[in-house]
């Protein structure tokens, strides 16, 4: 399916589903920004569909805006279904995410993996909008998260965080939680950035490389000390790109079914 927005649409709502917030906001599409303040509610613990379908109700109720909404959740959304659950609760595999949504709030839902939506929105309006062929964004958190997108068009649910590295997953060697466990140096976790990432060039080879997630508001501390022959850049949408991408997804939807 191809990312474009129906040209009709100038605002959708946007909901970033994450471990530890679920942010929501109004979306002007035009400019890839927020056109309403961010309303941020804590994520459920245990974190299971129907109470974070719960939150989310909430989270509409304080945007004032009707419409259908966009929604992006850590985790591989096939078809509308929940395929996998690395880092969100396993009642979740299965479940079709779109129809939980859909009457928890009463809304048409579209529902993206959430590295994917930023992904999207870095590519439209951030980090990558000047480029074109393939970029990758990586995001560094509680896992590792990626989107690939060629010539402005996501590949959906690709899971580079899986790439086999020591022995074990990529994100259980490189991602910023392992970092803050693990208490490594600045200097330290660049040089294991730099396996992941030479790992990643030699499997895709891409134009370039965005660094999403929370820590790529510290970029400056660790991105001067990689050297890899794909240029490596830092997110430019920050906290924001989840919610952008998620509206994004939620009108190509739209537009995908008028034509």
């Amino acid at each position: 399916m191809a990312m474009g927005t129906d040209p009709a649409v100038e605002t959708v709502v946007g909901v970033d589903i994450g471990g530890t917030g679920i942010k929501g906001g109004l979306v002007d599409l035009s400019l890839g920004k927020l056109a309403s303040r961010r309303v941020r509610l804590n994520t459920p613990h245990p974190a299971t569909p129907w109470a974070v379908a719960g939150v989310v109700r909430e989270v509409l109720g304080q945007i004032d805006a009707t419409g259908p909404v966009g929604l992006s959740l850590p985790a591989v959304v096939r078809g509308g279904t929940v395929e996998t659950a690395s880092n969100i609760d396993q009642e979740w595999i299965g479940v079709d995410a779109v129809d939980l949504f859909s009457r928890a709030t009463g809304r048409l839902v579209a529902v993206v993996n959430d590295a994917d939506a930023a992904g999207m929105a870095e590519v439209r309006f951030g980090a990558g909008r000047s480029e074109d062929g393939v970029i990758i964004l990586v995001t560094l958190g509680t896992g590792i998260g990626s989107a690939v997108l060629v010539d402005g068009k996501l590949v959906p649910n690709t899971e580079l965080g899986h790439l086999p590295l020591h022995h074990g997953d990529a994100e259980d060697w490189a991602a910023e939680s392992v970092r803050e466990h693990d208490e490594l140096s600045w200097k330290a976790y660049a040089h294991r950035l730099q396996t992941y990432l030479e790992l990643v060039q030699q499997v895709m080879w891409p134009q370039l490389i965005i660094i999403g997630g929370g820590v790529s508001a510290s970029a400056q501390k660790f991105l001067p000390k990689i050297e890899l022959r794909t240029p490596v850049v830092p997110a430019q949408l920050l906290n924001d790109a989840g919610i952008v991408g998620a509206a994004m997804f939620a009108a190509s939807v739209q537009f995908a079914t008028k034509t």
